[in-house]
């Protein structure tokens, strides 16, 4: 069995304070990808930088206080890499992986945008230039007979089943037309990636993983579901189990966003 789970952690120093590394120390993964750590290493206590029974790499972001990924295994990484070759976004905290035994695991943290700012300006030229790295790594992986998972917060809602009030969002980033039809060119032909959270649950609203700190959000479930597990062909074809790790309350969350948990086979 393969274990993977990913989550936004919404600031690292911040989870750890709100019961973290509790959730870690009784975390049956293989493999965990963060996103949004928001630290550098240095800043990080020993406990968080280095849990007991894990192998943790980081790829902080060059702007301090932001973005920031990493990727926790049990043992230790056959290879890792920063970066997916855009320039633009070497340093920006977005993207780790590593080589496991026939298998590459991502972190992934992509950016949120807004509506007619940068932000968004900076997401759409992201969106551009990792696509064609992922069928790239789609192929690579194929040819040497291996598989690939891309983990984390995609922030993009690709259905309607992805997003409560989906109605009120068709004009907000993380629901454009144009974003989700992005999705739909990763999940398709082009891509060859399958959410396997949505394969294994293809006919119900959510599950949801990140609901606003406003209001009732996460006590009503009204959530979106952006943080996914996009595996190559074979490799989801193997997924036996994925679930939403949804806090029992609002009180016990240590985030925004719960994790993702995937089995397979």
């Amino acid at each position: 069995m393969l274990t993977v789970t990913s989550v936004n952690v919404n600031g690292l120093r911040a989870a750890a304070k709100k019961g973290y590394l509790e959730w870690l120390s009784g975390c049956a993964a293989d493999v965990v990808c963060l996103q949004e750590v928001r630290a550098e290493e240095a800043q990080l206590t020993e406990e968080v930088r280095r849990p007991a029974g894990w192998h943790a790499r980081y790829a902080p972001a060059a702007a301090r206080g932001r973005a920031g990924v990493a990727v926790l295994t049990r043992r230790e990484p056959d290879a890792v890499r920063v970066g997916f070759g855009a320039p633009e976004f070497e340093d920006a905290g977005r993207y780790l992986e590593v080589d496991l035994p026939g298998t590459t695991v991502a972190s992934l943290y992509l950016p949120s945008g807004e509506v007619g700012t940068p932000r968004q300006d900076e997401k759409e030229r992201f969106m551009e230039a990792f696509l064609p790295y992922l069928v790239k790594l789609r192929a690579a992986a194929a040819g040497g007979g291996r598989e690939a998972l891309i983990c984390g917060d995609w922030n993009i809602a690709h259905r309607e089943a992805d997003l409560k009030n989906w109605r009120a969002n068709r004009g907000n980033s993380g629901f454009l037309p144009e974003e989700r039809a992005w999705l739909s060119r990763v999940l398709g032909e082009e891509g060859g990636y399958t959410d396997v959270v949505r394969a294994l649950h293809p006919d119900q609203d959510g599950p949801y993983t990140w609901w606003s700190y406003r209001g009732r959000a996460f006590d009503n479930d009204t959530g979106w579901r952006i943080d996914y597990q996009m595996a190559t062909p074979g490799l989801a074809e193997r997924c036996l189990k994925a679930e939403v790790e949804r806090a029992a309350s609002h009180a016990e969350r240590w985030s925004d966003h719960a994790p993702v948990t995937v089995v397979f086979d």
